[in-house]
């Protein structure tokens, strides 16, 4: 934000998944970030306002504009969050005042309007690439953490500051901008979707660990959760540890956070869910703190939380499912 109906199946702890497996992922193929040609998945409704707004300035692209309403409200006109951000764009009240437009010219700057929000994203985008254009390091990373965070903590940190919450936020719009086309390239088999069921079924049984899990394997992990648990002794996996694994053993690395791997996975509507997806949970894209490896019948692979160990859960054993998405078959090395 600116400034801040499935048919049962049953599951046995040796279970193998591979049975559940069936169908293509879907195709896809490498295109820059800041190609003119949008592919980042957008409501068709918003598609011709994005692909607008997206040459408000040399700095932004459609995509990037894309990715950052994707992380900040999911393209929902109606969001807002527990501190005050509102609306498709998230902008803090403050921020909309100073900075927010009337992009339609009906004579009303509207937050709550995409018409309004979405070209003044764009413009508040250009606005933070010219006020970080002299700091350190990657532009266009500077220019979105100011975004979320404000351009003087980017001056003040010398590039993007070491907040978690703006560093995630980073690399998962970064990662989502520069996401491969749909429809073109190498497929994500039947038989890669197996390949991660089946190496995330071979974990169950293992800890549960803060941190832990890399495309090898099990491993420590690092303090703290935010209730305190600690990973440093506990080999094992987190959640998106566990996924991480799991499709980096069928050759598709993923990046370390489930917010960041949502961002960089193609979002499929529940109905079109297929073993091996990812499910993702939190109020927004933005607060995605769990995921799952959907396996069939309403089931998934998980490593639920400090305390317990990998295995088998339902998709509704959480209350706040926020989405579902399908990897995408990328040749790049754990993030």
């Amino acid at each position: 934000m600116p400034l801040r109906a499935s048919t049962m199946v049953t599951i046995g702890v040796g279970a193998t998944a591979a049975v559940l497996v069936a169908g293509l992922i879907q195709a896809a193929s490498d295109d820059p970030a800041l190609s003119t040609a949008l592919t980042v998945s957008v409501p068709e409704k918003y598609r011709s306002l994005v692909e607008s707004a997206g040459h408000t300035c040399s700095e932004i692209s459609p995509n990037i504009l894309a990715a950052t309403l994707t992380q900040e409200s999911g393209f929902s006109p109606t969001a807002q969050s527990s501190v005050g951000a509102q609306g498709i764009a998230q902008f803090m009240p403050s921020t909309w005042e100073s900075s927010g437009i009337d992009g339609n010219g009906d004579g009303k700057r509207d937050v709550w309007d995409p018409q309004d929000a979405i070209p003044s994203a764009a413009k508040y985008l250009c606005k933070m690439a010219q006020e970080t254009k002299d700091v350190p390091g990657d532009k266009q990373s500077n220019m979105l953490a100011a975004y979320n965070a404000g351009s003087g903590a980017v001056r003040n940190a010398h590039g993007v500051p070491p907040y978690r919450e703006t560093q995630d936020y980073v690399r998962s719009i970064n990662a989502l901008a520069g996401k491969p086309v749909k429809g073109r390239g190498n497929l994500t088999t039947a038989e890669q979707a197996a390949a991660a069921v089946n190496a995330a079924a071979d974990q169950i049984g293992k800890p549960y660990s803060w941190g832990g899990g890399t495309a090898n394997g099990p491993s420590t992990g690092t303090c703290c959760s935010p209730n305190g648990s600690t990973g440093t002794y506990v080999i094992g996996f987190d959640c998106s540890g566990l996924t991480l694994y799991a499709y980096a053993q069928a050759g598709i690395f993923l990046p370390r956070t489930a917010a960041e791997q949502y961002a960089a996975s193609e979002p499929v509507s529940r109905d079109s869910m297929k073993p091996g997806d990812l499910v993702f949970y939190g109020s927004s894209a933005a607060s995605i703190h769990h995921v799952g490896l959907y396996i069939g019948g309403g089931y998934m692979i998980e490593a639920p939380r400090p305390g317990t160990n990998v295995r088998y859960s339902s998709i509704n054993s959480m209350s706040d499912m926020f989405g579902v998405a399908r990897p995408v078959s990328q040749q790049k090395k754990e993030i």
